[in-house]
């Protein structure tokens, strides 16, 4: 029998969703939802650690982040979802365990450093900026979580949250569970120019693409760079189209496809061409559903209302034991 786990998780709302986040995040939330206890919150706190110069965006991308995650399966009746910044719980926790949490644990965070490195356009020599992994891990402890769903360059993140919560229970009593990982392993979704597809990049195909700019985005699809001439073989490890293939349609092989490429029988543009009718066959029932949705403003904020609502009183009752455990109660 399958232990039912309590799984908590969350994205920050910086724009609309894409491809990548549906085959890497959404698609492994829908499944675990069927089997667990499930809080996916809106972080709009921690997209304050680097978007904190445009709070205004932040906010205007929190019902289209609930609109994505419903038109992609997830079922506010087995899951719920809320906005973190509405528990503020969560910001008592994250103070009280920064109390606690030595600065050399976050400063040896790898993530750190590398997103850092990656986002040079930003200033992130900030307090906020440093210490988000605790905040991270006061989303993860209020609701005593049992499992993360997170990929490989997650990991230290989620160890971090382990050792922070050995260490409340270590100096004040056994409160938290130490949260296993549910490693994902995030399928190969490379973006328009080959690179990983981002919104910073921009070379996303979002899940709102209308069909017109679908088409012209696959249409100029970075595919084999080895492969200048039709005559020229290729091949289908290199080509960042091939993926998608597999993707839209789980447990094909494309034997015929791979064949035509590899002896040069096959054009990369027809390849193109099928792929633009798979993804308009792919995006079509999300969009569908998108496009009820949003009509009704109201129904989106109330499921959100309800789930945060749902979330409070969790995260209330919680921390008045936490209070207590640290005298404070």
């Amino acid at each position: 029998m399958t232990q039912t786990h309590r799984i908590v998780s969350g994205m920050r709302p910086t724009g609309p969703l894409h491809l990548g986040h549906y085959f890497g995040v959404l698609k492994n939330w829908t499944m675990l939802q069927e089997e667990h206890e499930c809080y996916f919150f809106v972080a709009d706190w921690h997209a304050l650690t680097s978007e904190y110069s445009s709070p205004h965006h932040i906010r205007g991308f929190v019902n289209e982040l609930i609109i994505d995650w419903i038109s992609s399966g997830l079922d506010p009746e087995k899951c719920v979802f809320f906005l973190q910044s509405e528990v503020k719980e969560h910001a008592e926790l994250n103070l009280l365990l920064s109390m606690i949490t030595p600065l050399g644990w976050l400063e040896r965070n790898p993530t750190y450093k590398e997103v850092k490195q990656e986002l040079v356009s930003k200033d992130l020599n900030t307090f906020g900026f440093l210490g988000y992994p605790v905040l991270m891990s006061a989303d993860i402890l209020m609701y005593q979580a049992t499992m993360v769903p997170v990929g490989q360059d997650q990991l230290p993140h989620l160890e971090l949250c382990r050792e922070i919560g050995r260490r409340f229970n270590s100096l004040y009593g056994k409160f938290f569970p130490e949260p296993l990982s549910q490693l994902t392993q995030a399928p190969k979704t490379p973006g328009l120019d080959g690179r990983k597809m981002s919104k910073s990049y921009n070379n996303a195909i979002y899940l709102k693409e209308d069909p017109a700019q679908l088409k012209t985005k696959i249409m100029s699809m970075l595919t084999d760079t080895d492969r200048r001439r039709l005559k020229d073989p290729g091949s289908p490890e290199k080509c960042n189209l091939f993926p998608y293939l597999t993707l839209f349609d789980p447990g094909a092989e494309y034997k015929e496809i791979r064949e035509g490429c590899l002896q040069a029988s096959r054009g990369c543009v027809e390849c193109k061409k099928l792929l633009v009718t798979m993804a308009e066959a792919f995006l079509e029932p999300i969009q569908k559903t998108r496009r009820e949705l949003e009509k009704d403003p109201d129904r989106v904020r109330a499921i959100l209302d309800h789930g945060t609502e749902l979330a409070q009183r969790h995260a209330a009752e919680n921390m008045q034991k936490i209070r207590e455990l640290v005298s404070f109660g």
